[in-house]
């Protein structure tokens, strides 16, 4: 890597924890993206991009939607498919100690380019392992691994809230996906976690596939 000897520096995993004799054999695990800083707290001089891999075949994804909500039995579906979109947000503001706020845009306005539903919610964040694992089919929300340990382990559904929903729609962890190539041609989530001064984007495209 061309360090000079006297040189410090630490590998970091893309959440910032640095790898050490202790957390080693995790990476056995396969499919870790790691960084090589100074510090683990660098500032990244450019963007980084990984590429995933996983199955189904892409087909199953960009097609399961239409038959998902084709299938809705004469009901309108599209509340069922926006219902979904917010999953994300619902879960990740369940633990905001302060003001808990999701945002729906319909965005029709082809200058900022093709129309779009956008949820914007000011909940913790995903790493960039927990955006990747967003996209594998069937892996439920609550079983799938985030950093190599669950965000839901030991999940418990919580009291029911006047005028609010749970986390509890996308349990089985296809509905998101189906609700994307429902309503559109791809999926953009861009997400900082609220202990990193790093920002994750992850496409998943029918163009791209």
């Amino acid at each position: 890597f061309g360090i000079a000897s006297g040189e410090n520096f630490v590998i970091t995993m893309t959440n910032r924890r640095e790898i050490t004799e202790d957390n080693f054999s995790e990476l056995v695990q396969g499919g870790v993206t790691l960084y090589l800083l100074q510090t683990a707290d660098q500032m990244l001089l450019s963007a980084t991009k990984e590429r995933i891999d996983f199955l189904p075949h892409y087909d199953t994804l960009v097609k399961s939607g239409m038959y998902e909500y084709y299938a809705s039995e004469g009901q309108n579906p599209l509340p069922f498919a926006l219902a979904e979109l917010i999953d994300n947000s619902l879960s990740a503001t369940s633990r905001n100690t302060g003001i808990r706020s999701i945002q729906i845009k319909l965005l029709f306005d082809d200058s900022q380019g093709k129309p779009a539903v956008a949820v914007i919610d000011n909940g913790r964040g995903m790493t960039s392992k927990q955006l990747n694992n967003w996209a594998v089919y069937r892996l439920s929300k609550f079983t799938r691994q985030g950093d190599f340990e669950s965000d839901h382990s030991g999940y418990v559904r919580p009291l029911p809230v006047p005028r609010s929903l749970n986390s509890d729609i996308s349990y089985f962890g296809v509905g998101g996906k189906q609700a994307v190539f429902f309503v559109g041609q791809s999926a953009r989530m861009i997400s900082k976690p609220a202990d990193s001064q790093d920002v994750h984007e992850f496409v998943l495209s029918k163009e791209d596939f």
